[in-house]
């Protein structure tokens, strides 16, 4: 016989309740920790985003602020040109002059810098110009001197995207339907019975265009040829957009020619003659237009639509901060001394 006894039963008893007691702490506490460290993980990631956007907003509010500083040294540049101007005979605004030189970076204390660029708008081909002509009228040409310097254009891009005449008629045409009022096709345009009946339908703008880009919904318009064109071309103003043949670019230069000719100037011409301007040798719009090349030619309608003078800019500013770059397009219109910024866009003009 196996005798027990009665306390030993009983330490047996306290040693397993003992051992049950300290398991279940054990979990416990392994638990609570698993709680803490998840916690504190989600409290690190959240500081951790939070940090993020507080360093990003400041960092956004300091480049807005360098942004806002190149528009008011635009300002003064262009005032002071007015400003001189003012005491010229006559007043004209070319390459020359301050608001037009390279830009020069400014150092900014945070590191990196500040640059800012003013390019002429009005040295381009306005695409709301082409609005209007269409022939319907009795005696009305098919095409007004705007949509003939757009042919023209796009004729002259050889080797970035080469268009035919056929071809840049039609565009044009296309475009003009696309920026005009009514929903009368022209004879090779496209208004909304053309869009719509494409694999993404939509309508034509019928209106003002608000920003180049919208060239890129146009019938007939590839990438490809829209790369090239877009540095030469502007919305501003809606109205009344006379191309200043002093700060032209090169290919709106070659888009300028005799009334009744449909293909640009030879590349060779107007490059001679962009050498001439740079040099100061022509003098006012009748010897631009008393050039060799238009000899013997009529240019009275294209005459009507020059200008030496410029009230719209462009301002392409740049910042770089905190190994961040950053861009801003600054539309500018300037009516004297006054000088506003009507629209802004970090993306396409």
């Amino acid at each position: 016989m196996i005798w027990v006894r009665l306390s030993d039963c009983m330490y047996c008893r306290r040693s397993e309740g003992h051992r049950r007691q300290r398991g279940a702490a054990l979990v416990v506490a392994l638990l609570v920790f698993a709680i803490a460290a998840a916690l504190i993980v989600g409290l690190q990631r959240d500081f951790t985003l939070q940090l993020q956007r507080s360093a990003n907003s400041t960092l956004s509010e300091q480049v807005w602020a360098y942004f806002v500083g190149a528009e008011a040294l635009a300002a003064v540049a262009l005032r002071a040109d007015a400003d001189a101007d003012a005491n010229a005979e006559p007043p004209i605004d070319d390459l020359n002059e301050m608001w037009a030189q390279p830009p020069t970076p400014y150092g900014l204390d945070e590191g990196g810098w500040l640059s800012g660029q003013l390019q002429d708008l009005q040295g381009r081909i306005n695409l709301n110009a082409l609005a209007g002509g269409g022939g319907d009228a009795p005696g009305e040409p098919r095409f007004t001197t705007e949509q003939k310097m757009m042919i023209r254009l796009l004729q002259s891009f050889e080797e970035e995207a080469p268009v035919t005449l056929p071809e840049a008629m039609a565009l044009t045409e296309a475009i003009s339907d696309f920026v005009d009022r009514d929903d009368q096709r022209r004879l090779e345009g496209a208004e909304d019975d053309t869009y719509r009946g494409g694999d993404f339908p939509y309508r034509a703008a019928n209106r003002p265009l608000a920003s180049v880009s919208e060239l890129r919904a146009v019938k007939g318009m590839t990438d490809s040829l829209y790369r090239a064109l877009a540095p030469h071309l502007s919305v501003w103003p809606e109205e009344n957009a006379a191309i200043n043949w002093r700060t032209a670019t090169l290919p709106v230069i070659r888009a300028m020619n005799a009334d009744d000719a449909l293909e640009p100037m030879p590349l060779l011409e107007a490059q001679r003659i962009v050498e001439q301007r740079a040099q100061g040798a022509l003098a006012d719009t009748d010897a631009f237009l008393a050039d060799p090349f238009f000899a013997g030619r009529n240019s009275s309608e294209l005459r009507g639509i020059l200008t030496e003078r410029t009230n719209w800019f462009l301002l392409s500013s740049e910042v770089e901060i905190a190994d961040r770059i950053r861009r801003l397009y600054s539309v500018i219109e300037r009516n004297g001394r006054s000088i506003t910024v009507l629209y802004r866009t970090d993306g396409e003009l």
